[in-house]
């Protein structure tokens, strides 16, 4: 069995929600740093990881450059900037061209992560109302990572988890109330 050593996750339109919900329901002892990247307005003062904080037990705190995930914390990407993983596994921040439109870009951001992590990466696209994460996607693929798609079907705009899915990248389709217990179920999480 893969052991899994890093959660990533990418959203859009309605990602705030769908967050609120998968983190709400994952215990403060969970064993991975989950790394956040959603779409958010370049100029907006981001409350993204105060919003989260408040809906889960795990520590919530924005990705700063040259810092190493650690287990038991989530990580948002800052607005205006891509967030990569660099080849020693921390965070590095730039403000290279948007990417569909977007940074934070969630193609870029697992493109690195799977570069580094490679098969002990779990990623999850949620709700959005573009393409993005589709490539990013296809690299976790390609590296021998876990793609985990929200079920359209539960997601407040199908654009971003049907693209990934009619590419053929998604390993798991799962809806959103689902997707907690798939996070605890792979990664073996048992109650201390």
């Amino acid at each position: 069995m893969t052991s899994y050593i890093a959660v990533i996750i990418g959203c859009s339109t309605g990602g705030v929600n769908a967050l609120c919900k998968i983190l709400s329901g994952i215990p403060k002892e969970f064993p991975l740093p989950i790394i956040v990247v959603s779409h958010l307005s370049p100029n907006a003062i981001s409350m993204l990881s105060t919003v989260l904080d408040n809906n889960t037990e795990l520590s919530v705190i924005d990705a700063e450059e040259k810092v190493l995930p650690k287990a038991h914390h989530v990580y948002t990407a800052p607005p205006n900037y891509h967030l990569l993983i660099d080849d020693n596994g921390k965070f590095a921040l730039n403000v290279d061209p948007k990417v569909c439109f977007s940074r934070p870009s969630i193609d870029v951001s697992f493109e690195t992560a799977a570069e580094y992590y490679r098969e002990n990466l779990i990623s999850i696209i949620l709700t959005g109302a573009n393409s993005d994460g589709t490539e990013g996607a296809r690299m976790v693929k390609n590296n021998g990572g876990l793609v985990i798609v929200q079920a359209p079907e539960t997601a407040e705009a199908k654009s971003m988890p049907e693209s990934v899915i009619n590419a053929g990248y998604a390993d798991h389709i799962i809806p959103l109330q689902d997707i907690s217990a798939k996070l605890l179920e792979l990664t073996n999480w048992k109650p201390i």
